[in-house]
């Protein structure tokens, strides 16, 4: 299995972000002013998101970037009140990516702290996830008093959009869990290696 830190996800990242400038490119060419707004807005925080590079596993990089393109083309296209489960899908995913981010940048010093109370680690993660999604859903409810499109469209959709946040912040928590472990065999591989060093050079 890839380690979570394998080079070839940094590279899709940036692959991806060169995809969404070239979106932006077609979007101005095409006088699709709207979506060019959109998908410009994605783009800025995507990067912003890159220069946190050298913080974050790469894996964190790559996936938080195919966030940003299913976002972007649903705002930019208007794809989330179209037929089909687009919208879940994203917000399920959506706030699985960024979950697993701020996660692992708030906890990152801390792992070590919760490698026997890992059920306690999926929790609080799980729990800054879903706060997110639930002031998101806020955001929505107050967007529809300034925008001509209705993005609220009931009582049910927003309690599906939290049960589908809160789902992809679980996720996350486990998935944190998992880099704690990979964190915690590497530092062990690495101990062994220096010992190993040390009595070879005793010999």
């Amino acid at each position: 299995m890839l380690h979570t830190n394998w080079r070839g996800y940094r590279i899709a990242a940036w692959i991806m972000q060169g995809l969404l400038a070239v979106a932006v490119v077609v979007s101005l060419f095409r006088g699709q002013w709207l979506p060019a707004a959109a998908l410009t807005g994605f783009l800025v925080v995507s990067l912003a998101f890159m220069k946190l590079q050298h913080k974050l596993p790469t894996l964190f990089d790559m996936l938080f970037m195919i966030a940003a393109l299913i976002n972007a083309g649903g705002w930019a296209w208007d794809l989330f009140n179209k037929p089909g489960l687009y919208d879940e899908v994203t917000h399920f995913y959506t706030l699985f990516a960024v979950t697993l981010a701020l996660g692992f940048l708030l906890f990152d010093r801390m792992f070590p702290s919760f490698y026997d109370h890992r059920v306690l680690l999926v929790v609080i993660i799980g729990c800054l996830g879903i706060s997110i999604g639930a002031w998101w859903e806020v955001v929505e409810w107050a967007a529809d008093f300034f925008v001509e499109k209705q993005i609220v469209s009931g009582l049910n959709d927003s309690i599906t959009d939290i049960i589908l946040d809160s789902g992809g912040a679980l996720l996350a928590g486990f998935a944190n869990v998992y880099v704690l472990h990979e964190r915690s065999r590497d530092e062990l591989e690495a101990e062994g290696q220096q010992a190993d060093g040390v009595l070879a050079e005793a010999v």
